[in-house]
Formats: C-alpha cells, sequence, structure tokens
C-alpha cells in the first residue's frame, strides 16, 4: 500500500476540543462501529498481531504499521490514523504514539490516572473502560465504539481534587468466549518514558 487508509472523520473537531475545557478530565464521544469497522476488528482480533505500536509523525506510524494490516483490517487502520489526526489537532503533539493491543487478562484493574499529558482510548471489541469521579463509589462505563479522552497527570493545570480515575474492565467476569479486547490508545510520542529508539513494534 503506498498510501494511509483514509475514512471520513467521526465528528466535527470542536465537539472533540471539548476535553481542552478546564472543568472536563473526561470527555466521552458514543461513535458506534460501522460494520467495516467491525469486521476488520474482528479480523485482526482473530489473526493479527497481539500488540502493533508505532512512534512519530502520522506518516512513520501509517508507513510502520501497514505491514500489520492486510486487505481485511485496511478499515481498522483507516480509523486508527484518522483518531490519530485528530488526536494531534486536539493536542497539538505532532508526534504521537498509536497502540493496537489485544487484552485477554485482568490488567489495570485499580482506578487510576495515567502519566501522560491527554490520551484518547478506543475499544473496538469487548467491554469498554470504566471510570469513577468519586473514587469508585459510583462507576460508570464507556459504551461500544466509544472515543474517549482522558487527562493524565501530565496535563496543565491538572488538579488531583477534579480528577477522574479509570480502570480496565474484569475480562475474567465475563464468559469464556468474551474474555478480551482490542483496544487502542494513542499518546504523545515518548509517553510514560518510553524509548523512541524503537518507533515501530508488532508483537504476535
Amino acid at each position: 500500500m503506498s498510501s494511509c487508509p483514509t475514512r471520513h472523520q467521526l465528528v466535527s473537531q470542536s465537539s472533540f476540543r471539548e476535553i481542552l475545557s478546564p472543568e472536563r478530565t473526561i470527555a466521552i464521544h458514543s461513535q458506534r462501529l460501522t460494520e467495516s469497522i467491525r469486521r476488520a476488528s474482528e479480523s485482526h482480533l482473530r489473526n493479527g498481531a497481539r500488540l502493533a505500536m508505532a512512534q512519530g509523525t502520522l506518516e512513520t506510524i501509517c508507513s510502520g504499521l501497514t505491514e500489520a494490516f492486510p486487505d481485511e483490517t485496511l478499515p481498522l487502520l483507516a480509523d486508527m490514523i484518522d483518531l490519530a489526526s485528530r488526536y494531534q489537532e486536539v493536542s497539538g503533539h505532532q508526534t504521537l504514539r498509536v497502540r493496537l493491543e489485544k487484552v485477554t487478562t485482568d490488567s489495570c484493574r485499580k482506578f487510576h490516572v495515567d502519566c501522560v499529558g491527554l490520551r484518547l482510548l478506543r475499544t473496538y471489541v469487548g467491554p469498554g473502560v470504566e471510570w469513577t469521579a468519586d473514587g469508585g463509589l459510583t462507576i460508570h462505563q464507556a459504551p461500544d465504539g466509544a472515543v474517549v479522552f482522558l487527562k493524565g497527570k501530565h496535563f496543565p493545570g491538572w488538579s488531583e481534587a477534579t480528577s477522574v480515575r479509570h480502570r480496565s474492565p474484569r475480562l475474567s467476569a465475563l464468559p469464556i468466549e468474551k474474555r478480551q479486547r482490542l483496544l487502542l490508545t494513542i499518546d504523545e510520542a515518548g509517553a510514560c518514558g518510553a524509548s523512541m529508539d524503537a518507533p515501530v513494534m508488532i508483537a504476535a
């Protein structure tokens, strides 16, 4: 493939920029997955890499990930690149880290705040991220396919007092055939102290 796949953008840019409001620490955009993205996501979950991650500019990310996405999964890659572009516009970061991961365990089960500036999450298959604003007394869950922006501890003006904490859903409580997620995470490049020496990682 000579160029990155593209598709129509999800929602207006002004809507995604809501997360930049000082009073917001989470923004959830309920977006149903199209049938083509759903089929591509399920195909990747069955046959694709356990982890596909790339850092750098959008062009570097797309060219680095292309080999991990055969034709039947290109709608998934197109959605990932589209969201990376949106994250770039909202965050102001020109170099990013895009990570698509198969999750099959109860990882990240404690409510926490990430050591990043701004994070974007989208669960393509499986239950969405859980979050709380009151220490776990009330627990919310992002709808299927929702695009979620979360402010981390490194976001300018972040405050412990107004923070929203999140965690991964408990997969072990689900029927065996549903104990899996396909999760997209987008951050600024080098987030969480990640090395820039290996801009692309594809793990089977």
